[in-house]
C-alpha cells in the first residue's frame, strides 16, 4: 500500500534525528532552506525523487526503505553514529555514506537477479570482548593462526588481501578519509559485509589495514560496524585486531624460516645430544660473536617478502624475541633516517604497490549489466550505478555497447514464396 505524504515526512524526520543531524545541516547539504526541510517532515511539502535520493544517501538509507510498507527506525549509520564518535567526522561521514550506498545497491542487484550471498563462507570466532591487553594479543594471534590454517595459507606471504576478502564475500573499497582513520568495517543485513580503507595511506599501511579490518569481520560482526582510528589504538578491540594483522601477515614460523635461510636467528650457544641406541654424545658449540645479529639489509628483504613496512617487521621481530631492545632501537633509528629506502633501492627491490580494490567494482558493474540485460533496471539506472563507482556516463555507455547489449535483434530473413 503506498504511503502518504505525512508518513513519508515522519520517516524522514526519524531518519534525520537518528543520525544526529539538524534540519539546518540537512538544508545546507541539499541547498534548501531550513523551513523547506521542516515542511517536508511535516508532510506539508512534496518530496521530489531527486531530493529523496539525496536524503536517503545523507541518512545512510536505501531509498526504497522510505517507500516500503515497513520502515525500521534504526539503521547502520545511526548505530555507528551512536557507538563511535569518529563516525561524525566530515571525511568519515562521506566514506560511510558511500560504502552504505554501494552496499544497498549491490544487495538490491543481487535480489533482482536472485543471487544468494556468498559471505556464509566466512568463519566466525566466538571470542567475547578482550578483558586485558594480554588477552587481546593472545586471542588475535590465535585467530590469525587458525584462519591461516582454515584458508590453507601455510606460512608464506599473502599475495593479495583484497582478493582474499572478495573471494569470501566481503565487499571492499578504498575511500579518502582523515589521516588518523585507517579503515572501517560495516556489517549489516541490508549492506552486507563491507570493508573500506584509507585511499590516501601508503601501500604497506593499506595492506596492514586490510588485515586489521578483516579481524573486525571475523571477531566483531555482532557490533554492526567499526571505525579504526589511531585515537583508539589502545582500545582492546583495536589491540586484538592489530595483533591479528601482525600474525596473519607475518606468521612466526614463516619469519623464522626466512631468517634461518640467511643463517641467522639461532642462539649464540648450541647444545645437542646425539643418541645412537648405544649411548649419547653431547655436542656444544658457539656461533661466532655477533654473527646472529640482524642488520638492516636482513630486515628490508624480510619486510618486502611479506609485504609490510620495515617498521612493522621490526616490531614483529622484537615481539618474537629475534631482536633485543637495543638492536630494535638501533634499526628503528636507521629506518627513520631513510636508510631502509636506500637499502631497498640498492638491493633492487621494487617499491610496494597498493592492492587495487577493484574486484568489488568489477562485480558491481557485471551485476548491473546483467540486470540491465534482463530488463530489471533501466539504462538511466545503469548509468547511475556506474557513476557510483566512478565510471562516467560516456564510458558506461561504451561498456554497454561493447557488451552487445544495445544491439537490435536481427530481422528474420525473408524467404521467397514457394
Amino acid at each position: 500500500m503506498p504511503i502518504d505524504q505525512q508518513e513519508l515526512g515522519r520517516r524522514l524526520r526519524q531518519a534525520r534525528e537518528g543520525c544526529g543531524l539538524t534540519q539546518e545541516e540537512v538544508a545546507d547539504e541539499l541547498g534548501l532552506s531550513r523551513p523547506t526541510i521542516a515542511q517536508m517532515e511535516l508532510g506539508n511539502r512534496a518530496v521530489t525523487s531527486l531530493e529523496l535520493d539525496r536524503l536517503a544517501y545523507l541518512y545512510g538509507r536505501d531509498i526504497r526503505e522510505f517507500l516500503s510498507d515497513d520502515f525500521e527506525q534504526d539503521d547502520v549509520l545511526q548505530a555507528l553514529f551512536r557507538s563511535q564518535p569518529e563516525a561524525g567526522r566530515d571525511g568519515v561521514k562521506k566514506a560511510l555514506r558511500d560504502c552504505i550506498a554501494l552496499g544497498h545497491e549491490l544487495t538490491h542487484l543481487e535480489g533482482l537477479l536472485g543471487l544468494a550471498r556468498v559471505s556464509a563462507s566466512i568463519a566466525t570466532y566466538a571470542f567475547g570482548p578482550p578483558k586485558s591487553k594480554w588477552d587481546a594479543i593472545q586471542s588475535g594471534t590465535m585467530v590469525a593462526r587458525e584462519e591461516r590454517r582454515r584458508l590453507g595459507l601455510g606460512d608464506g606471504p599473502i599475495s593479495d588481501m583484497v582478493c582474499l576478502l572478495e573471494n569470501q564475500g566481503v565487499r571492499t573499497g578504498t575511500v579518502s578519509m582523515p589521516n588518523e582513520v585507517s579503515g572501517l568495517t560495516i556489517t549489516h543485513p541490508k549492506v552486507g559485509l563491507f570493508v573500506a580503507i584509507n585511499a590516501d595511506h601508503p601501500a604497506v599501511r593499506q595492506r596492514f589495514s586490510w588485515c586489521h579490518e578483516y579481524a573486525h569481520v571475523l571477531l566483531d560482526r555482532s557490533i554492526g560496524g567499526r571505525i579504526s582510528s589511531t585515537d583508539d589504538r589502545s582500545d582492546l578491540i583495536e589491540v586484538r585486531a592489530n595483533s591479528f594483522a601482525a600474525d596473519f601477515l607475518m606468521p612466526e614460523e614463516g619469519v623464522r624460516q626466512f631468517i634461518g635461510a640467511m643463517g641467522k636467528g639461532e642462539s649464540s650457544r648450541i647444545h645437542a645430544e646425539i643418541f645412537d641406541e648405544a649411548g649419547v654424545v653431547p655436542v656444544d658449540a658457539r656461533t661466532e660473536p655477533g654473527s646472529q645479529e640482524l642488520q638492516l639489509y636482513d630486515v628490508v628483504p624480510l619486510a618486502h617478502f611479506f609485504g609490510v613496512s620495515v617498521l612493522s617487521a621490526l616490531y614483529r621481530l622484537r615481539n618474537l624475541r629475534l631482536l633485543s631492545e637495543e638492536q630494535f632501537e638501533r634499526l628503528k633509528s636507521q629506518d627513520q633516517e631513510g636508510r631502509s629506502l636506500q637499502v631497498q633501492a640498492l638491493l633492487g627491490l621494487p617499491a610496494p604497490t597498493a592492492e587495487q580494490a577493484n574486484e568489488f567494482t568489477r562485480r558491481f558493474l557485471s551485476l548491473g549489466l546483467e540486470a540491465y540485460r534482463r530488463e530489471r533496471i533501466s539504462r538511466s539506472k545503469l548509468l547511475e550505478l556506474g557513476a557510483r563507482v566512478g565510471v562516467v556516463p560516456g564510458d558506461m555507455s561504451r561498456l554497454v555497447e561493447s557488451s552487445g547489449l544495445d544491439e537490435e535483434a536481427p530481422e528474420p530473413a525473408l524467404l521467397p514464396d514457394s
